[in-house]
């Protein structure tokens, strides 16, 4: 067992060695079980978990939410401030933290990894968990394939160590003792690469349970039937950029003004204050998530900071990371509606039934903005939902060709 452990590290040894994010040949397929792998950490010391969720690493994560201590388990805003956070514990604790994301969040992480715990810098040492979206070789999404194919040079280049985690337990075990190896010699952060389908599945106890009538897509379809033809939309990644694309197929209604953020998570607000700004004659509606709107929640600052009088903001409220595994979010636990009130929005209103939304909604519609509006939503997503057709940049010329109208 223990050879059989050697040679097939080996490839990953030379990844170690080299910074190459070669292929290698595998002669049968193995999963990770996500307790296994969870046992194997506790064995050696790692104790506090934080991050952002990723779908490649659900089921892991999704076991760390049933199993972990809750005052030792923090799910960020955003994969920065979870570099902070772990940063932190360590120099509190002198104990090694594992921070998990999305290698689409890498670039949250730069600041702090490079300023914050760099061993040139303050040298404070952390293990990444990093979901390799876009894996070279592998299908994905477009914004995917480009994070994907730069991972090995990206972490080479901001001189963070790493390997692929092996899918076995003994190969999973022998790379978490030379990662531990790393963290006590180096001072420095060591990075695991999470490949597709390396976990065994695990479907996840503690859900985000909500009494809210209402689901994101029935939302949705409300407020497709709503918006004027001239109407500009920005809907934020994941889910509600999908289901705001089928709503508008089923109902033969136009693509062509909306805006589907397929990436660039956090920055729908931001985008559509652009539009909004530029646009004054065109009212434009941002579609945000809670997960989202935190994640970079400083732009509804600079939103409600102008007089931006045709911006309307709704954010889609379910508690939860719906796309990468329903992990929950503080949304249900975050006063939205005094925040935007705060920030300066001229009009802000929370809802959570039909009734409300029909009462609230042409109110909020006509009303001068900057308008906030939060809709409490239950975590419930069908399966068979598709995604956007097409290239984002034939959206992104479609859109701009409707608000050239």
């Amino acid at each position: 067992m223990l050879a059989k452990a050697i040679r097939r590290l080996q490839p990953l040894q030379r990844w170690v060695r080299t910074g190459e994010a070669t292929a290698y040949e595998e002669t049968e397929r193995d999963f990770l079980p996500p307790d296994v792998f969870y046992k194997q950490l506790s064995e050696r010391g790692f104790d506090f978990f934080t991050g952002v969720p990723d779908s490649l690493l659900k089921d892991f994560c999704g076991f760390v939410s049933d199993n972990h201590a809750p005052e030792k388990h923090v799910i960020t805003a955003n994969e920065g401030t979870a570099i902070a956070v772990a940063a932190g514990y360590h120099m509190a604790t002198r104990r090694f933290p594992l921070v998990y994301l999305q290698n689409s969040g890498i670039g949250n992480t730069i600041n702090p990894l490079l300023s914050l715990v760099d061993p040139r810098v303050y040298k404070i040492p952390m293990l990444l968990l990093i979901g390799w979206r876009g894996e070279p070789g592998k299908k994905d999404e477009p914004q995917h394939l480009v994070q994907g194919k730069v991972m090995s040079s990206l972490l080479t280049d901001v001189g963070i160590t790493y390997e692929v985690l092996p899918d076995f337990e003994e190969g999973a075990a022998a790379a978490l003792d030379l990662a531990l190896y790393h963290l006590r010699t180096r001072g420095a952060p060591y990075a695991f690469l999470v490949r597709r389908q390396c976990f065994l599945k695990y479907d996840i106890k503690n859900s985000v349970n909500s009494p809210y009538p209402m689901n994101r897509e029935m939302a949705i379809d409300y407020l497709t039937d709503k918006l004027g033809k001239f109407d500009a939309v920005v809907a934020t990644t994941g889910f509600p950029s999908r289901e705001l694309y089928e709503l508008r197929i089923k109902k033969g209604q136009s693509t062509q003004q909306d805006f589907y953020c397929v990436g660039s998570m956090g920055h729908a607000s931001s985008i559509a204050m652009g539009i909004a700004l530029a646009k004054p004659s065109k009212n434009v509606f941002c579609f945000d998530g809670d997960g989202a709107f935190l994640m970079h929640m400083g732009a509804a600052a600079q939103v409600g900071s102008r007089n931006i009088h045709n911006f309307k903001h709704i954010l889609l409220n379910n508690g939860s990371h719906d796309s990468v595994g329903g992990q929950p979010t503080v949304g249900f636990n975050v006063n939205f509606l005094e925040i935007a009130k705060a920030c300066g929005y001229k009009h802000s209103v929370s809802v959570s039934t039909k009734e409300e939304l029909d009462q609230a909604y042409p109110i909020f519609a006509n009303s001068e903005g900057p308008s906030f509006m939060e809709i409490k939503l239950t975590r419930k997503t069908r399966k068979d939902l598709g995604r956007p057709k097409g290239e984002p940049r034939d959206n992104k010329e479609l859109f701009m060709n409707f608000l050239d109208q």
